[in-house]
């Protein structure tokens, strides 16, 4: 029986116990803040990150692996006969996926690419139920099916507090920027087929409260919530009640509450907060 090993990369939102356990790669990003370039997970962690993101110059910026690199890493973890699923990062966010599509091309063993259309907790649900499957000695299209189905369960909602990153990478213009700032516009955002599409616009932050509540309503109502992620950009003390109402609600579900990854950081801004759950 072909052993399957599961790649993915530094995006993914899973606790150190869970790649160490499930035995997952984790090919890390890059990332630069005011032209020093850091390796996502190894050379800076993502607590460090946001204290360097919010004294930068400029807005950090991340990039994929050099394929090449890719290559080398799909290369080693076959060359014992075994095969690679790589689940990576929402092509809209990020080229990395694409980049795992030409490694895998290249490469001397067998490696199939997934676009897991989330990131952070999105994709690690994924991830996981793909490890856990290869671990009990699934196929390649049994898994791939099976993390089909966790995709098309999962939903991801996100809020921004602050548009001044967003403002920064142009994803709004500077004088729609200024206007949405000096009337405390804050966003909620939700993620569907790979892309994230805002939701509702509001002032003041009685909407990220109200967003809040209706979020954890709705996972509290929903049937047969196997797993959610709250994740969270410098607001650690606001996340963890959020957890704990969670855990709440579902006693049931695994809750995790971690410091999201520098591609989400970057962009959504400090004070964020993303929600993600999958229903089994």
């Amino acid at each position: 029986m072909t052993k399957i090993k599961v790649v993915t990369d530094s995006s993914v939102q899973m606790s150190d116990e869970e790649v160490k356990d499930l035995g997952v790669t984790i090919i890390p990003l890059d990332v630069m803040i005011d032209n020093t370039v850091y390796v996502d997970g190894v050379t800076i962690t993502r607590e460090k990150f946001i204290e360097e993101m919010q004294t930068s110059d400029a807005l950090p910026t991340t990039s994929q692996p050099p394929v090449g690199s890719m290559v080398e890493t799909f290369n080693e973890l076959t060359k014992d006969g075994s095969e690679v699923l790589g689940i990576f990062m929402a092509e809209s966010l990020s080229g990395t996926v694409n980049t795992a599509r030409q490694a895998a091309e290249m490469s001397d063993g067998k490696v199939t690419v997934v676009d897991s259309e989330f990131t952070d907790r999105g994709q690690a649900f994924q991830v996981i139920e793909a490890a856990k499957m290869a671990a009990r000695g699934m196929s390649m299209d049994a898994i791939v099916d099976a993390i089909a189905q966790v995709r098309a369960n999962t939903t991801l909602r996100m809020a921004v507090v602050d548009l001044t990153n967003i403002i920064k990478g142009g994803r709004l213009s500077k004088a729609a920027g200024m206007i949405g700032t000096m009337l405390n516009i804050k966003i909620t955002l939700g993620m569907s087929n790979g892309k994230l599409e805002i939701l509702k616009k509001g002032r003041g932050m009685k909407t990220i409260r109200n967003f809040k509540d209706e979020v954890i309503q709705t996972i509290a109502q929903t049937p047969d919530i196997k797993g959610v992620g709250v994740s969270y950009v410098a607001i650690p003390d606001e996340a963890q009640q959020m957890g704990d109402q969670i855990k709440a609600a579902v006693p049931d579900a695994d809750v995790l509450v971690r410091s999201t990854g520098p591609i989400v950081a970057t962009h959504a801004g400090v004070g964020a907060f993303a929600i993600i759950y999958y229903r089994g």
